[in-house]
C-alpha cells in the first residue's frame, strides 16, 4: 500500500478517494504490484497512513544505504534549510498547525514548518515537522542531535543560509567534541566589521561575473563574493519598488485632503510601506501632527540619495562564514552554491508532488502525507540521478510523460462455454519509448498471463419481472 501511495503521488497526485474509486482501476498498478483491488480499499489506505510515520527513520536509513550502492553517494556535505506548507481549515485536531511566517504567501492559513537535510546530489537524509510558528533560529540544534543519533558522528560540513544559526549555536558547533564544521551565509552587517581588511585584498575571478576574496579571522574564514548578475537583479528589484513608492507618495501629496483626513493618510502610508518593503528606508517623510491639516506644507517626502548610493555599492555582494570547511575562496563559494539544490527540492515538492495544501485534519495523517511526498521525491531524485548518468538532458518529468504513452489493455475473448478469456496486454513501445528504456537499461516485464472469467449468473424470475443479479 505504501508503494501504491508513493507511486501515485509521483505519477498522478490526487486524493485517496480518487485513488480508490478511479485511478487504481484505470492504472496498471494491480499488475505491477501483483495485487487485486483490495490493496486500494479506502479504509486500508487510511490505515496505512495511520501507521507509516513511525517507520520514517528506518526508511531514510535504508534509502541512504541504497543511494550509496547505486550512485556512490557521499554524505560529507549536508544542506540544511526550512520551508512551510499550509492547511485549509481550522485544524483543531492538529496541535502543530499554527499561524506563522508563511513562505507560501498564505499568512491567512495555519501551517507547519518543515526542516530538511539533503545531500548535494539532492538525496534527502531526514526531515522534521515543527509547529507553524517555530523560529528558524531554534531548529538547528535539535537537528544536529537528530542526525548524529540516526547516522552516527562523522566529519560533516553543514551548509546553511543566513538567519538559521545563531552566534550561540555556531559557538557550540565549534566547541563540541568533535567540532562540527559549517559554511553559512552571514548578514551584511558583519561586512562592516571587516570592511577595511577586505578592501586591502585583491579580487579572485571565478567566473565571468563572479569574484571572491578570502579573509582568515581566528578559527574561521570569511569569503566575500561579488556577483554581477545578482547585483543587476537586486538593483532592478529595488528600482521597481522605489519607483512605485514614489508614484504613490506623489499621488497622495497631490490629493486634496480635509483636516479630518489625517488618519486616512496614515493608513495609506502604512499600505505603501508594506508594499515597498526594504525600499521604504530610502525615503524620509514629514507627516502632519495630530490636529494639523493635510496639505503640501505639512506632508512632504525626500529621497535619501546618499543612503541609496551606499546600498547600490553593496548590491551583488554577500558574505560567507566557514569553520573547518576549507581555506580556498573558490571551493568554498562553489560549496555554498549547492544550496540551490535544496531550493529546487522545495519547488519540486510543492509543484510536481503537491505537498501543499494539506487537507488532512488528523495529525498522524498530516505527517503521513508529508512522508509520502518525501518518498515520492526520493523516486524523483533517484530517476534524476540515473538520467544524469545514462541520458543527460532528459528530466524525470519528460521521461514520465514519454512513457505514459505505453498503455495497459484488457482484451476479452468469449469462449464456447459462456466464459471469457481476459488477456491483459500492454501496447508495444514506440521508437521514442524504446529509446528511453534503452538509455536507462530498463526492460518491460513479460506480458501478464491470461485469466478465465466465469460466466454471469443466470437471470432469476420473481414472478413479476426478471432482473440480473450483479
Amino acid at each position: 500500500m505504501l508503494e501504491l501511495l508513493t507511486v501515485r503521488q509521483r505519477v498522478a497526485p490526487g486524493s485517496k478517494w480518487h485513488l480508490h474509486r478511479r485511478w487504481f482501476v484505470a492504472s496498471a498498478m494491480d499488475q505491477l504490484l501483483d495485487e487485486d483491488f483490495a490493496v486500494a480499499a479506502k479504509n486500508r489506505l487510511y490505515e496505512c497512513l495511520d501507521r507509516i510515520d513511525q517507520h520514517r527513520a528506518a526508511l531514510f536509513t535504508h534509502l541512504q544505504a541504497r543511494w550509496k550502492d547505486l550512485f556512490g553517494a557521499t554524505y560529507d556535505l549536508l544542506l540544511y534549510d526550512l520551508t512551510s506548507t499550509y492547511f485549509e481549515g481550522e485544524m483543531a485536531q492538529a496541535p502543530k498547525a499554527k499561524h506563522g511566517y508563511s513562505r507560501d504567501k498564505r499568512g491567512d492559513c495555519r501551517q507547519v514548518v518543515i526542516a530538511v537535510v539533503l545531500s548535494p546530489e539532492g538525496f534527502p537524509l531526514a526531515y522534521e515537522i515543527m509547529p507553524g510558528n517555530t523560529s528558524d533560529k531554534t531548529t538547528l540544534k535539535p537537528f544536529l542531535e537528530k542526525i548524529q543519533a540516526q547516522y552516527g558522528q562523522a566529519k560533516r560540513i553543514w551548509i546553511m543560509d543566513r538567519g538559521i544559526p545563531t552566534e550561540a549555536t555556531l559557538e557550540a558547533m565549534r566547541t563540541s567534541d568533535p567540532p562540527v564544521s559549517y559554511l553559512v551565509g552571514t548578514p551584511r552587517a558583519r561586512w562592516d566589521q571587516f570592511k577595511d581588511p577586505f578592501d586591502k585584498l585583491p579580487w579572485q575571478k571565478l567566473r565571468a561575473t563572479v569574484e571572491v576574496k578570502l579573509l582568515a579571522h581566528g578559527d574561521e574564514v570569511y569569503v566575500l563574493a561579488k556577483s554581477q548578475g545578482r547585483r543587476a537583479k537586486e538593483m532592478a528589484m529595488r528600482r521597481r519598488k522605489l519607483a512605485k513608492l514614489l508614484r504613490t507618495l506623489r499621488v497622495l501629496r497631490r490629493t486634496r485632503q480635509h483636516p479630518w483626513k489625517r488618519d486616512t493618510l496614515l493608513h495609506k502610508l502604512g499600505a505603501a510601506h508594506q508594499t515597498a518593503g526594504a525600499a521604504w528606508r530610502f525615503v524620509k517623510l514629514t507627516v502632519p501632527a495630530a490636529g494639523q491639516p493635510v496639505n503640501r506644507d505639512t506632508f512632504q517626502f525626500e529621497l535619501l540619495k546618499d543612503k541609496l548610493k551606499d546600498a547600490q555599492a553593496r548590491d551583488g555582494h554577500y558574505l560567507l562564514r566557514g569553520f573547518r570547511a576549507g581555506d580556498q575562496a573558490g571551493p568554498l563559494w562553489e560549496m555554498y552554491m549547492q544550496l540551490t539544490e535544496i531550493e529546487g527540492a522545495f519547488k519540486t515538492l510543492k509543484s510536481d508532488l503537491p505537498l501543499r495544501p494539506i487537507r488532512h485534519q488528523v495529525e498522524r495523517r498530516i505527517e503521513a502525507h508529508i512522508l509520502v511526498c518525501f518518498l515520492a521525491y526520493c523516486l524523483h531524485v533517484t530517476l534524476r540521478q540515473r538520467l544524469a548518468a545514462h541520458a543527460p538532458g532528459l528530466t524525470p518529468r519528460a521521461v514520465l510523460e514519454t512513457l505514459s504513452g505505453i498503455l495497459m489493455l484488457d482484451v476479452h475473448l468469449p469462449l464456447a462455454d459462456g466464459r471469457e478469456l481476459v488477456m491483459p496486454r500492454y501496447t508495444q513501445p514506440e521508437p521514442e519509448h524504446r529509446l528511453v528504456l534503452e538509455k536507462l537499461g530498463w526492460e518491460l516485464p513479460a506480458q501478464p498471463p491470461p485469466r478465465i472469467r466465469s460466466p454471469q449468473l443466470p437471470a432469476t424470475s420473481t414472478g413479476k419481472e426478471t432482473k440480473s443479479k450483479m
